[in-house]
């Protein structure tokens, strides 16, 4: 879904249900998305500004502000032209700082650091310049506000600002609607808050039978002082190739065995007795089924949370329990879960900062899921952009109030990125770092066994 007529190039309109909510949620504690990519080879400066201009203009979405009435309530985009992406381009001096420095940037800076909805525009960028093992490396990174984008977003905008620096075409973007005026018919309106009370009955039901576990909290934190911290992991080429493989031959789709590894490592950790129930949130991606679809090249926020009930048993092969995760997610997707989620925000999420807190509490003590798989499978990032090799596409979720402890995945130049965020002191440095390493170590034991 694309334009380049006039009008339609401007973002000016009132943010949708789940648009108030992400900046709400902003507010309290930072809630960005953030991407970054390696070019490899000489990559001139002034190159990369005007590729990043160009980026902005590109899309209406990133000269943008927004601002809210009096009451703090109505809040709307805004123009926020004039305004440039801000470029923070450093240069490293060894290829050790420069093989880390990216991670760095992000857990140190990026993931906490919030920008300014109020001036816009709604994203910052930093380069990092220096000596890589065979040449120049150079890590573009992006941060941007989930109240205008996802994995999805961040890597596609990444892509872009690589090709336009390589001198592809600079073509404009359209102006959106709110995700919501794009729902399929059934999930819209009255019809819409029917199958959304059926969704929210269905769940609660489920809580009521089952109690599933969630992240148990290491010490409470408040909400302002929530801070978001990163862990990278990654499983190489040929790890990722059997467990493509494997997963074909039993059926099953790669998500489900990180999800089912996610869930025994949590749940081991925590010493939990078989028998024991746990909720997994999976951000499922919902541009293609909206009216009419929407490019992953646009930018937006395009996902939406649904769960799945897994009960522990420290015996059960793992294959079995992520075949039922598998099967849960189609399931659930066919119903339009993705849909009733968003639904149910609109008819209960808060209008505000100042009247949040009784909604923020409740998800925090009392919500479904605390810890998710965002996942968003195979991303196409060409291995060559111009003149440069690319590598290591992916993207990192901060957590701000709406988790504990979440996996972002993307498959990109033979690699699968598998990176965990955890809320700082409600989930200990040590305990987040045993337990990312125990879900690699039970996928990489899974793929040995498989072969």
């Amino acid at each position: 879904m694309s334009t380049t007529t006039g009008a339609l190039r401007t973002l000016q309109r009132e943010l949708s249900p789940l648009e108030r909510w992400y900046w709400i949620a902003d507010q309290i504690s930072p809630l960005n998305v953030v991407g970054r990519v390696r070019l490899h080879g000489p990559v001139p400066r002034a190159s990369l500004r005007s590729a990043l201009t160009a980026l902005q203009d590109r899309h209406p979405s990133l000269r943008v502000a927004i601002e809210a009435d009096t009451t703090g309530r109505h809040p709307r985009f805004v123009p926020a032209d004039g305004r440039p992406v801000p470029l923070d381009h450093r240069t490293l001096e060894s290829p050790e700082a420069v093989r880390d420095g990216w991670a760095h940037v992000i857990d140190e800076e990026l993931v906490n650091g919030r920008i300014d909805p109020l001036t816009g525009p709604l994203a910052t960028a930093v380069v990092l310049s220096g000596p890589g093992p065979a040449g120049e490396v150079h890590d573009l990174i992006l941060s941007v506000p989930h109240v205008i984008a996802d994995g999805t977003t961040v890597i596609s905008l990444l892509r872009q600002w690589a090709e336009l620096a390589a001198g592809g075409p600079a073509g404009p973007r359209a102006a959106l609607p709110p995700a919501e005026d794009l729902f399929p018919a059934e999930h819209r309106g009255t019809a819409g808050q029917v199958r959304a009370k059926a969704k929210a009955d269905r769940d609660e039901a489920d809580l009521e039978r089952l109690r599933p576990h969630r992240v148990d909290a290491d010490r409470s934190v408040p909400f302002e002082q929530r801070r978001t911290r990163f862990l990278h992991r990654s499983l190489d080429a040929p790890a990722l190739d059997r467990l493509a493989r494997a997963c074909r031959a039993r059926g099953v789709t790669i998500h489900g065995v990180l999800a089912a590894a996610m869930v025994r490592a949590l749940a081991t950790d925590a010493g939990a007795a078989d028998g024991s129930w746990y909720s997994i949130g999976s951000p499922v991606d919902f541009r293609g089924d909206l009216e009419p679809p929407v490019d992953p090249d646009d930018v937006g926020s395009y996902v939406a949370t649904i769960p799945t009930l897994v009960e522990h048993l420290a015996d059960r092969p793992l294959w079995d329990t992520a075949e039922e995760i598998s099967a849960d997610l189609r399931r659930r997707k066919a119903l339009g879960e993705q849909f009733s989620m968003i639904n149910q925000i609109g008819s209960s999420g808060p209008q505000n900062l100042a009247e949040s807190l009784p909604f923020v509490r409740h998800l925090d003590e009392k919500g479904p899921i605390n810890f998710c798989l965002s996942n968003i499978g195979r991303f196409p990032f060409p291995d060559t952009v111009g003149p440069w090799r690319a590598t290591g596409a992916q993207f990192v979720a901060s957590l701000s109030v709406v988790g504990a402890f979440v996996a972002t995945v993307n498959s990109s130049h033979h690699q699968l990125a598998w990176n965990f965020t955890y809320a700082q002191g409600l989930v200990r440095d040590e305990r987040a770092a045993r337990i990312a390493d125990s879900c690699v170590e039970r996928v990489l034991a899974l793929v040995r066994a498989a072969d």
